[in-house]
């Protein structure tokens, strides 16, 4: 369950940081409220104090503001003590921290139903010594807030100094989350903008017991808005890391206790230096990733005469492709991106590339993955000896899967093509080709998101080769004739002679198939013949059949 507040109610879903300022509890222990009471409202103690008002007029409530104490003598309201609840309910639902009356001046004692109010709201409402005056409680107390804001000021620069340090001294987003988890206390991560965890520190036991990640292990980034936040057994802050209007992912901290004003300030602060550490390793990404991406370019074009010395310069850059390998290349689907958001998005084919680099990364760390501006490339190590295709599949399905996670974070669909296995790097330029091909040919026969396998494309990969759509659909229109047209019930006959061509024209096989009886399954061959010819005794008007229905599978035609 999560924390219960000291009231006895339950935190709200987004919670946001403690302003900087004090508690009422400590406004209370100022030399000129000794001998104030607490007349009502006990509960909200814990209120925070920023800012005092003093109540001389009746219609103050314009000019009331958040987190104030007003300060009254009950002049304003002297004729009609009974509109206090109204009043109580309007400074509580303005965010006012209290409200401290001077009694026995211009009245005598508040209502009691004033004060049942304000206990059910957990407004407090504090008797002032008589003796006492405004200025002075103005004076100190205002002396003390500027203070407290001084000391919260003081300690952020502190921390932004240390952070900043550890960013010129070479350190990553794993040395950011280190320091800040020796300053917060508690662990912390470091996330890119769909969730994914780019960097942590701390003690991450039972971090996945949050409800705050997915099954994938990515943070749940959607269903989290910035801010402070209840989860089951403490809390997480959560600030975004942006730079020059680009979104580059989350920090979050988790505590046993909200985190105050002071620390959430010092999270904000550590999001502009993780900002500046993640731009620079962009930087440095971008030119390496450009040169490997050129590497395996030349290799994968056959470009490159001396193989052999090619994998040896690929082991030096922590690769090895001197094993079996399929080449996986999935492309983002077309669509149109919106723009004008704030803050935008890293560009999409940038995050789509980092996103199989981290999961491909932990299952086979010596698999290259690079971005070729419109295509990621992957050369993943088969997932045993003699895989078969049905293995491979899995295996990129599972990477496919981690990629994905559960949605949303901006995240596009794509399409996804894998080559037959290349025993050797010579074989790799062969293999890429075959990949590229099943990602071209399953997008027309699938439409968007298609994944799709070299080596069950069968008779349109020869299709794939006839660029010439209007001959293609002459051809469909030759051999089916009137059953080519777009309709339901030609859709429905087609499907029946697809069935019939799959089972060899075995009559009582392709009823049981298509759930029809005997009778009716031989009605249809009848129709079919009138339309298309006598398929039944043509085995080559049966091949032009097949091929036909094949051609009506890709899409565009």
């Amino acid at each position: 369950m999560g924390r219960i507040a000291k009231d006895g109610r339950v935190p709200s879903a987004n919670l946001t940081a403690s302003p900087v300022g004090l508690p009422v509890r400590d406004v209370l222990e100022a030399n000129s409220l000794t001998g104030a009471r607490v007349l009502a409202g006990e509960a909200g103690l814990d209120r925070v104090v920023q800012r005092l008002n003093v109540m001389e007029v009746p219609d103050i409530l314009p000019w009331v503001k958040p987190h104030e104490l007003l300060l009254t003598t009950g002049y304003p309201l002297r004729n009609n003590p009974s509109e206090l609840v109204d009043l109580v309910r309007e400074l509580d639902e303005r965010g006012l921290a209290a409200l401290a009356v001077k009694l026995h001046r211009y009245l005598d004692e508040l209502p009691a139903e004033v004060l049942a109010e304000a206990d059910r709201r957990g407004f407090p409402i504090i008797e002032v010594a008589e003796a006492v005056g405004f200025d002075d409680i103005l004076n100190e107390v205002l002396s003390a807030l500027l203070h407290r804001q001084a000391a919260v000021l003081a300690r952020s620069d502190e921390v932004h100094r240390a952070l900043v340090s550890v960013v010129l001294e070479g350190g990553g987003l794993n040395d950011l989350a280190a320091e800040l988890t020796r300053i917060l206390g508690g662990p912390v991560i470091v996330t890119t903008p769909d969730g994914r965890v780019s960097a942590r520190a701390g003690d991450q036991d039972g971090l996945e017991n949050t409800g705050c990640f997915d099954s994938t292990g990515r943070f749940r980034v959607d269903d989290e808005p910035t801010g402070v936040r209840p989860h089951e057994g403490g809390f997480h802050t959560t600030v975004p890391v942006v730079a020059g209007r680009i979104d580059h992912g989350r920090i979050v901290a988790f505590s046993d206790a909200p985190l105050d004003a002071a620390d959430v300030y010092s999270l904000e602060r550590a999001a502009t230096v993780a900002a500046l550490a993640v731009t620079k390793q962009l930087a440095i990404d971008a030119v390496e990733g450009k040169y490997r991406a050129d590497f395996l370019r030349d290799l994968l074009t056959g470009r490159i005469e001396d193989v052999p010395t090619a994998a040896a310069h690929a082991r030096s850059l922590g690769w090895d492709v001197e094993r079996p390998l399929v080449v996986v290349v999935a492309e983002l689907d077309p669509v149109t991106v919106p723009t004008g958001s704030v803050p935008e998005l890293r560009p999409v084919q940038e995050r789509f590339a980092t996103a199989w680099q981290s999961v491909v990364r932990w299952r086979d760390s010596k698999a290259p993955v690079v971005n070729f501006n419109q295509e990621v490339v992957v050369l993943l190590g088969l997932p045993s000896a003699g895989s078969n295709a049905d293995a491979v599949e899995r295996a990129v399905n599972e990477l496919v899967r981690q990629v994905v996670g559960d949605g949303g974070g901006g995240r596009r669909s794509f399409s996804l093509g894998i080559s037959r296995p290349a025993l050797t790097p010579h074989e790799l330029p062969r293999a890429y080709e075959q990949a590229r091909k099943a990602v071209r040919i399953g997008r027309r026969l699938h439409g968007d998101g298609a994944r799709a396998s070299f080596d069950r494309l069968g008779v349109h990969r020869l299709l794939s080769l006839i660029p010439d759509t209007a001959e293609l659909r002459g051809f469909v229109e030759e051999v089916l004739g009137e059953l080519a047209a777009d309709t339901p019930e030609n859709a429905d006959l087609r499907r029946t002679l697809a069935v019939l061509l799959e089972t060899n024209c075995t009559v009582a096989e392709a009823a049981r198939r298509l759930h029809f009886h005997y009778n009716t399954l031989r009605y249809r061959i009848t129709k079919l013949e009138k339309l298309v010819g006598p398929f039944t005794d043509d085995a080559a008007l049966r091949l032009d059949l097949a091929l036909a229905l094949r051609v009506l599978e890709i899409r565009g035609l």
